[in-house]
């Protein structure tokens, strides 16, 4: 009885259009895609790199090989103070991440230009230096995350 329940749920969730997350579908002409950046070594970049790879995507070295190329046009990362203390002491931050980029085949552009900014706050405590600074960092990691499940479900979309 209990596996037959599991299975009507089942059935439920995929007839609303639930999905896991997961691998998202991309279009086909991004089979094999050169991702064209400055920032090699961006936490963004890693991070659709693999995005790519789980959906299935050919990440190519050379634009002369890709059926597409994502142009990341802008990869930006910081951290602006929100608030300071009555002794002009920073309390709290707010980490920011944005990117500017488009997806173009050989005959037509797949997404325009468009710019993405997610962002983060944070207390500040200066006598929890270095937890706050891993702190500020997995906030990074996650606000890149969300950006590539951003740029991943408009790549589906499309």
């Amino acid at each position: 009885m209990s596996l037959y329940r599991g299975l009507i749920f089942l059935l439920l969730l995929a007839g609303c259009g639930f999905q896991m997350r997961g691998a998202v579908t991309v279009p086909p002409e991004m089979a094999r895609t050169y991702i064209d950046t400055q920032k090699r070594h961006s936490i963004f970049y890693r991070k659709l790199r693999s995005s790519f790879r789980q959906s299935g995507v050919q990440v190519v070295d050379s634009p002369v090989d890709a059926t597409a190329t994502f142009s990341i046009l802008a990869d930006d990362t910081g951290q602006r103070v929100l608030s300071v203390s009555a002794r002009n002491v920073p309390r709290e931050f707010e980490v920011y991440y944005t990117v500017l980029f488009q997806v173009q085949t050989a005959d037509r552009t797949l997404i325009p230009a468009r710019d993405q900014t997610l962002t983060r706050d944070y207390t500040w405590d200066e006598t929890l230096v270095l937890g706050k600074e891993k702190e500020e960092s997995l906030l990074r990691e996650a606000i890149a995350d969300d950006l590539v499940r951003i740029v991943m479900m408009q790549l589906a979309g499309n």
